[in-house]
């Protein structure tokens, strides 16, 4: 099967922001065997790419397995997924497990399929992985998963986190990476098309994506046609984390904190001039 040629510019920019995930997380080491999970959407298929195309100019040796899993939604070309993966010179794994039944069972009528889908598929992976040999499982989400990720957790947990680049699963048996962490889903959604991959869309759900993550999405949209650099400025504020300055008792020195005071030195994004003007002492 004949691989159109994507968008070299574009390539170079996607392997550079690959590449610089891998340094400054440590994603990748000398011997890995990588499980990449290929779900058959336009973030896998760039990011088996993207490895490949490093694995070749790398000072170091890793291995890649791309594994499919068919979890038995009705129609899904299995065979023609796996031949287009035999056809990238890796080596290929196709699972099966029935899951479609079990979510189809678990979700609610006129609920979404994403969490049950999602927690089932991670556990069969990790077990894969293990079985295989794999040292890492690497997946393909990209800079505004992170983002959404992130205000999903504020909004609806109560809770401040989103998607490590790397991340030890509980038992200690896998190592979850995301080595497109740094990349946009805009350039992830046009490299996957100047590419020409055989993208298999979701029949489960309807390609419904989770309500709330579509909210998200659509707010930032919203937003970012309003202030130009919203989604990068939250994605830097990722790595830019005071703790000190948030309400996490863990985290907070019993002394209190020092430095400036964000709202009493005026190093804030908000002015607090119009909020102190109409206030009531």
């Amino acid at each position: 099967m004949a691989q159109a040629q994507p968008d070299r510019k574009l390539m170079k920019r996607l392997l550079h922001q690959v590449g610089r995930a891998i340094q400054e997380f440590g994603l990748v080491q000398d011997g890995d065997r990588i499980l990449v999970g290929i779900s058959g959407g336009k973030d896998s298929f760039t990011l088996l790419y993207l490895l490949q195309r490093l694995r070749e100019r790398a000072p170091i040796r890793f291995d890649l397995v791309a594994c499919n899993l068919d979890q038995g939604h009705p129609g899904f070309p299995g065979r023609q997924l796996e031949e287009y993966l035999r056809s990238q010179a890796c080596e290929v794994r196709m699972l099966r497990e029935d899951t479609y039944s079990v979510v189809k069972r678990l979700t609610p009528e006129g609920g979404t399929t994403c969490a049950v889908c999602s927690r089932l598929r991670r556990g069969i992976l990790y077990s894969a992985a293990a079985e295989m040999g794999c040292t890492k499982i690497a997946l393909g989400h990209h800079r505004d998963d992170l983002i959404e990720s992130l205000l999903l957790s504020m909004l609806f947990s109560g809770k401040m986190r989103s998607m490590p680049p790397k991340l030890r699963s509980d038992d200690g048996r896998n190592t979850v990476i995301r080595p497109l962490c740094f990349a946009s889903e805009a350039d992830v959604a046009e490299f996957a098309r100047s590419a020409a991959f055989p993208i298999i869309p979701c029949d489960l759900c309807g390609s419904q994506e989770n309500l709330q993550r579509r909210r998200v999405k659509r707010f930032l949209s919203d937003l970012e046609q309003e202030h130009s650099g919203v989604r990068a400025s939250l994605f830097a504020s990722m790595g830019n984390v005071l703790p000190g300055h948030l309400l996490d008792a863990r985290l907070y020195p019993r002394e209190g904190q020092t430095g400036a005071d964000p709202w009493i030195d005026g190093d804030d994004c908000a002015d607090p001039a119009p909020l102190l003007a109409t206030a009531r002492f």
